[in-house]
Protein backbone atom coordinates (compact mmCIF):
# COMPACT_ATOMS: atom_id res chain seq x y z
CA UNK A 1 0.00 0.00 0.00
CA UNK A 2 2.78 2.41 -0.98
CA UNK A 3 2.50 5.92 -2.37
CA UNK A 4 -1.25 6.14 -1.99
CA UNK A 5 -1.44 9.88 -2.51
CA UNK A 6 -4.47 10.65 -4.69
CA UNK A 7 -2.27 12.10 -7.46
CA UNK A 8 -0.36 8.78 -7.69
CA UNK A 9 -3.33 6.47 -8.09
CA UNK A 10 -3.56 5.00 -11.58
CA UNK A 11 -6.44 2.71 -10.56
CA UNK A 12 -9.83 3.80 -9.27
CA UNK A 13 -11.61 1.44 -6.89
CA UNK A 14 -15.23 1.58 -5.82
CA UNK A 15 -16.10 4.87 -7.55
CA UNK A 16 -16.64 3.66 -11.11
CA UNK A 17 -20.24 4.86 -11.29
CA UNK A 18 -19.16 8.38 -10.35
CA UNK A 19 -16.33 8.66 -12.88
CA UNK A 20 -18.64 7.26 -15.58
CA UNK A 21 -21.23 9.93 -14.77
CA UNK A 22 -18.69 12.75 -14.94
CA UNK A 23 -17.21 11.47 -18.19
CA UNK A 24 -20.68 11.30 -19.73
CA UNK A 25 -21.37 14.88 -18.64
CA UNK A 26 -18.09 16.11 -20.12
CA UNK A 27 -18.51 14.26 -23.43
CA UNK A 28 -21.96 15.83 -23.77
CA UNK A 29 -20.64 19.34 -22.95
CA UNK A 30 -22.62 19.36 -19.71
CA UNK A 31 -19.89 19.11 -17.08
CA UNK A 32 -20.40 21.98 -14.60
CA UNK A 33 -17.42 24.34 -14.44
CA UNK A 34 -17.65 24.49 -10.63
CA UNK A 35 -17.96 21.10 -8.92
CA UNK A 36 -18.14 20.27 -5.22
CA UNK A 37 -17.36 16.65 -4.29
CA UNK A 38 -18.80 16.01 -0.83
CA UNK A 39 -18.40 12.92 1.33
CA UNK A 40 -16.60 11.37 4.26
CA UNK A 41 -12.86 11.94 4.30
CA UNK A 42 -10.87 9.05 2.84
CA UNK A 43 -13.45 7.80 0.32
CA UNK A 44 -11.25 8.64 -2.66
CA UNK A 45 -12.85 11.94 -3.75
CA UNK A 46 -9.49 13.48 -4.68
CA UNK A 47 -8.46 10.33 -6.54
CA UNK A 48 -11.76 10.53 -8.44
CA UNK A 49 -10.98 14.15 -9.36
CA UNK A 50 -7.50 13.26 -10.65
CA UNK A 51 -8.98 10.50 -12.82
CA UNK A 52 -11.56 12.83 -14.32
CA UNK A 53 -8.90 15.44 -15.00
CA UNK A 54 -6.62 12.89 -16.64
CA UNK A 55 -9.46 11.58 -18.81
CA UNK A 56 -10.02 15.10 -20.16
CA UNK A 57 -6.39 16.19 -20.52
CA UNK A 58 -5.23 12.91 -22.10
CA UNK A 59 -7.97 12.65 -24.76
CA UNK A 60 -5.66 13.72 -27.59
CA UNK A 61 -2.46 12.27 -26.11
CA UNK A 62 -0.71 8.94 -26.37
CA UNK A 63 -1.57 6.46 -23.62
CA UNK A 64 -4.87 8.19 -22.95
CA UNK A 65 -7.19 7.31 -20.08
CA UNK A 66 -8.57 3.76 -20.24
CA UNK A 67 -12.31 4.24 -19.88
CA UNK A 68 -13.08 0.50 -19.92
CA UNK A 69 -10.85 -0.18 -16.92
CA UNK A 70 -11.07 3.28 -15.33
CA UNK A 71 -7.30 3.47 -15.22
CA UNK A 72 -4.66 6.11 -15.87
CA UNK A 73 -1.78 4.96 -18.04
CA UNK A 74 1.45 5.73 -16.12
CA UNK A 75 3.15 6.49 -19.45
CA UNK A 76 0.71 9.30 -20.21
CA UNK A 77 2.31 12.73 -20.63
CA UNK A 78 -0.28 14.66 -18.57
CA UNK A 79 -0.03 12.13 -15.76
CA UNK A 80 3.76 12.47 -15.67
CA UNK A 81 3.48 16.25 -15.56
CA UNK A 82 1.03 15.97 -12.68
CA UNK A 83 3.47 13.70 -10.83
CA UNK A 84 6.19 16.31 -11.29
CA UNK A 85 3.84 19.12 -10.25
CA UNK A 86 4.55 20.82 -13.56
CA UNK A 87 1.20 20.39 -15.31
CA UNK A 88 0.27 23.90 -16.43
CA UNK A 89 -3.32 22.77 -16.96
CA UNK A 90 -3.76 21.77 -13.32
CA UNK A 91 -3.40 23.88 -10.17
CA UNK A 92 -3.71 22.03 -6.87
CA UNK A 93 -4.36 23.86 -3.60
CA UNK A 94 -4.31 22.22 -0.18
CA UNK A 95 -3.44 23.21 3.36
CA UNK A 96 0.33 23.27 3.94
CA UNK A 97 1.50 20.74 6.52
CA UNK A 98 2.98 23.49 8.73
CA UNK A 99 -0.15 25.67 8.62
CA UNK A 100 -3.68 25.39 9.96
CA UNK A 101 -5.51 27.02 7.05
CA UNK A 102 -5.43 27.59 3.31
CA UNK A 103 -4.42 31.23 3.40
CA UNK A 104 -5.24 34.10 1.09
CA UNK A 105 -1.75 34.13 -0.47
CA UNK A 106 -2.44 30.71 -1.98
CA UNK A 107 -5.66 32.05 -3.56
CA UNK A 108 -3.90 35.20 -4.78
CA UNK A 109 -1.25 33.08 -6.45
CA UNK A 110 -4.04 31.03 -8.04
CA UNK A 111 -5.68 34.19 -9.40
CA UNK A 112 -2.38 35.34 -10.89
CA UNK A 113 -1.88 31.97 -12.60
CA UNK A 114 -5.38 31.94 -14.01
CA UNK A 115 -4.91 35.40 -15.49
CA UNK A 116 -1.90 34.22 -17.47
CA UNK A 117 -2.34 32.88 -20.98
CA UNK A 118 -2.62 29.13 -21.40
CA UNK A 119 0.19 27.24 -23.13
CA UNK A 120 -2.32 25.13 -25.05
CA UNK A 121 -5.99 24.88 -25.93
CA UNK A 122 -6.80 22.25 -23.32
CA UNK A 123 -9.13 22.97 -20.39
CA UNK A 124 -7.51 24.16 -17.18
CA UNK A 125 -8.40 22.71 -13.80
CA UNK A 126 -8.23 24.02 -10.25
CA UNK A 127 -8.40 21.30 -7.60
CA UNK A 128 -8.86 22.57 -4.05
CA UNK A 129 -8.63 19.79 -1.48
CA UNK A 130 -9.86 19.98 2.12
CA UNK A 131 -11.89 23.16 1.64
CA UNK A 132 -12.77 23.15 5.34
CA UNK A 133 -9.30 24.68 5.82
CA UNK A 134 -10.14 27.79 3.79
CA UNK A 135 -10.15 30.80 6.12
CA UNK A 136 -12.49 33.78 5.85
CA UNK A 137 -10.16 35.87 3.69
CA UNK A 138 -9.26 33.03 1.33
CA UNK A 139 -12.94 32.13 0.91
CA UNK A 140 -13.84 35.72 0.02
CA UNK A 141 -11.06 35.86 -2.56
CA UNK A 142 -12.10 32.49 -3.97
CA UNK A 143 -15.74 33.55 -4.27
CA UNK A 144 -14.77 36.36 -6.62
CA UNK A 145 -13.10 34.07 -9.15
CA UNK A 146 -15.84 31.44 -8.81
CA UNK A 147 -18.44 34.07 -9.63
CA UNK A 148 -16.85 35.02 -12.93
CA UNK A 149 -14.36 32.31 -13.91
CA UNK A 150 -12.27 32.60 -17.06
CA UNK A 151 -13.37 30.55 -20.02
CA UNK A 152 -12.45 26.85 -20.24
CA UNK A 153 -11.54 26.63 -16.54
CA UNK A 154 -13.00 23.98 -14.24
CA UNK A 155 -12.98 24.13 -10.43
CA UNK A 156 -13.17 20.93 -8.38
CA UNK A 157 -13.56 21.45 -4.64
CA UNK A 158 -13.24 18.60 -2.14
CA UNK A 159 -15.51 18.79 0.91
CA UNK A 160 -15.05 16.25 3.71
CA UNK A 161 -18.64 16.37 4.97
CA UNK A 162 -18.06 19.70 6.69
CA UNK A 163 -20.45 22.63 6.75
CA UNK A 164 -19.99 24.75 3.62
CA UNK A 165 -20.78 28.46 3.52
CA UNK A 166 -23.98 29.06 1.58
CA UNK A 167 -22.20 31.63 -0.60
CA UNK A 168 -19.68 29.00 -1.66
CA UNK A 169 -22.24 26.22 -1.99
CA UNK A 170 -24.49 28.34 -4.21
CA UNK A 171 -21.71 28.79 -6.77
CA UNK A 172 -21.04 25.06 -7.20
CA UNK A 173 -22.91 21.93 -8.23
CA UNK A 174 -22.69 19.56 -5.28
CA UNK A 175 -22.10 15.85 -5.97
CA UNK A 176 -22.39 13.58 -2.93
CA UNK A 177 -19.96 10.64 -2.90
CA UNK A 178 -20.83 7.60 -0.79
CA UNK A 179 -19.49 4.12 -0.09
CA UNK A 180 -21.03 1.73 2.42
CA UNK A 181 -18.91 -0.10 4.97
CA UNK A 182 -18.49 -3.26 2.87
CA UNK A 183 -17.48 -1.21 -0.16
CA UNK A 184 -14.90 0.68 1.92
CA UNK A 185 -13.39 -2.56 3.20
CA UNK A 186 -13.37 -4.07 -0.31
CA UNK A 187 -11.53 -1.03 -1.68
CA UNK A 188 -9.00 -1.13 1.17
CA UNK A 189 -8.51 -4.85 0.60
CA UNK A 190 -7.76 -4.27 -3.10
CA UNK A 191 -5.29 -1.53 -2.22
CA UNK A 192 -3.61 -3.99 0.15
CA UNK A 193 -3.43 -6.72 -2.48
CA UNK A 194 -6.11 -8.73 -0.66
CA UNK A 195 -4.17 -8.72 2.61
CA UNK A 196 -6.36 -6.43 4.70
CA UNK A 197 -7.23 -9.05 7.31
CA UNK A 198 -3.60 -10.14 7.54
CA UNK A 199 -2.51 -6.55 8.21
CA UNK A 200 -5.04 -5.12 10.67
CA UNK A 201 -6.75 -6.67 13.69
CA UNK A 202 -10.45 -7.15 13.00
CA UNK A 203 -11.10 -5.34 16.29
CA UNK A 204 -9.94 -2.13 14.55
CA UNK A 205 -12.14 -2.49 11.48
CA UNK A 206 -15.51 -0.80 11.81
CA UNK A 207 -18.10 1.21 9.94
CA UNK A 208 -16.39 4.58 10.48
CA UNK A 209 -13.34 3.57 8.47
CA UNK A 210 -12.82 4.67 4.88
CA UNK A 211 -10.01 3.41 2.60
CA UNK A 212 -8.07 6.62 3.26
CA UNK A 213 -8.43 6.23 7.00
CA UNK A 214 -7.20 2.64 6.78
CA UNK A 215 -4.22 3.88 4.78
CA UNK A 216 -3.42 6.50 7.45
CA UNK A 217 -3.74 3.85 10.14
CA UNK A 218 -1.30 1.57 8.33
CA UNK A 219 1.11 4.47 7.77
CA UNK A 220 1.00 5.22 11.51
CA UNK A 221 1.86 1.59 12.20
CA UNK A 222 4.73 1.58 9.70
CA UNK A 223 6.29 4.80 10.99
CA UNK A 224 6.24 3.60 14.57
CA UNK A 225 6.72 -0.15 14.15
CA UNK A 226 3.28 -0.97 15.58
CA UNK A 227 1.93 -4.39 14.71
CA UNK A 228 -1.68 -3.50 13.90
CA UNK A 229 -2.56 -7.16 13.51
CA UNK A 230 -1.80 -7.76 17.22
CA UNK A 231 -3.24 -4.51 18.65
CA UNK A 232 -6.87 -4.32 19.75
CA UNK A 233 -8.85 -1.07 19.80
CA UNK A 234 -8.22 -0.21 23.46
CA UNK A 235 -4.48 -0.80 23.11
CA UNK A 236 -4.34 1.38 20.00
CA UNK A 237 -6.21 4.23 21.70
CA UNK A 238 -3.83 4.10 24.67
CA UNK A 239 -0.79 4.21 22.37
CA UNK A 240 -2.15 7.17 20.39
CA UNK A 241 -2.80 9.17 23.56
CA UNK A 242 0.42 8.21 25.35
CA UNK A 243 2.58 8.97 22.30
CA UNK A 244 0.73 12.20 21.42
CA UNK A 245 -0.06 10.99 17.90
CA UNK A 246 -3.15 13.17 17.87
CA UNK A 247 -0.72 16.12 17.77
CA UNK A 248 1.92 14.63 15.49
CA UNK A 249 -0.39 13.13 12.86
CA UNK A 250 -2.76 15.83 11.59
CA UNK A 251 -4.33 13.52 8.98
CA UNK A 252 -5.10 11.03 11.78
CA UNK A 253 -6.78 13.46 14.17
CA UNK A 254 -10.39 13.16 13.08
CA UNK A 255 -10.17 9.42 12.60
CA UNK A 256 -9.07 9.23 16.22
CA UNK A 257 -12.28 10.95 17.30
CA UNK A 258 -14.18 8.32 15.30
CA UNK A 259 -12.22 5.58 17.07
CA UNK A 260 -13.34 7.01 20.41
CA UNK A 261 -16.99 6.93 19.30
CA UNK A 262 -16.56 3.37 18.07
CA UNK A 263 -14.99 2.34 21.36
CA UNK A 264 -18.02 3.61 23.28
CA UNK A 265 -20.37 1.71 21.00
CA UNK A 266 -18.23 -1.40 21.41
CA UNK A 267 -18.22 -1.37 25.22
CA UNK A 268 -21.93 -0.51 25.40
CA UNK A 269 -23.36 -3.27 23.22
CA UNK A 270 -25.64 -4.17 26.12
CA UNK A 271 -27.02 -0.86 27.35
CA UNK A 272 -25.33 0.57 30.44
CA UNK A 273 -26.64 3.94 31.67
CA UNK A 274 -23.30 4.98 33.20
CA UNK A 275 -21.42 4.31 29.95
CA UNK A 276 -24.16 5.98 27.92
CA UNK A 277 -23.86 9.18 29.97
CA UNK A 278 -20.10 9.22 29.45
CA UNK A 279 -20.64 8.61 25.73
CA UNK A 280 -23.01 11.59 25.45
CA UNK A 281 -20.62 13.75 27.45
CA UNK A 282 -17.61 12.97 25.25
CA UNK A 283 -19.59 13.27 22.03
CA UNK A 284 -20.47 16.81 23.02
CA UNK A 285 -16.86 17.60 23.94
CA UNK A 286 -15.58 16.15 20.65
CA UNK A 287 -18.10 18.21 18.69
CA UNK A 288 -17.10 21.36 20.59
CA UNK A 289 -13.41 20.67 20.06
CA UNK A 290 -13.88 20.15 16.32
CA UNK A 291 -16.11 23.18 15.86
CA UNK A 292 -13.79 25.64 17.56
CA UNK A 293 -10.51 23.93 16.60
CA UNK A 294 -9.50 23.58 20.27
CA UNK A 295 -6.54 21.73 21.69
CA UNK A 296 -7.39 18.04 22.06
CA UNK A 297 -4.99 17.13 24.86
CA UNK A 298 -7.30 17.88 27.79
CA UNK A 299 -10.18 15.97 26.20
CA UNK A 300 -8.08 12.91 25.40
CA UNK A 301 -6.41 12.73 28.79
CA UNK A 302 -9.83 12.93 30.41
CA UNK A 303 -11.05 10.14 28.11
CA UNK A 304 -8.06 8.00 29.06
CA UNK A 305 -8.53 8.49 32.81
CA UNK A 306 -12.32 8.29 32.85
CA UNK A 307 -12.97 5.59 30.27
CA UNK A 308 -9.91 3.55 29.29
CA UNK A 309 -8.62 3.34 32.85
CA UNK A 310 -12.00 3.81 34.56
Amino acid sequence: MNNLKPSNQTKLFGLNKYIAEFIKLYDNDRLPPKILLSGQKGLGKSTLAYHLINYILSKEEKFKYDYDKFEIDPNNHSFKLTQNRSNTNLTVIDVDSEKKTIDINQIRELINNLNKSSFNEKPRFVLIDNIEYLNKNSINALLKILEEPNKNIYFVLINNNKKVLSTLLSRCINFKINLNNNECLNVANKLLNNKLHETINNDLLHYYLTPGYIYNLIELGKKNNYDLYKLNLKELLEIIINENHFKKENSFKYMFFDLIEFYFRKINLTYNEKIDKKYSYFLEKISYTKRFNLDEETLLMEFKDSVLNG
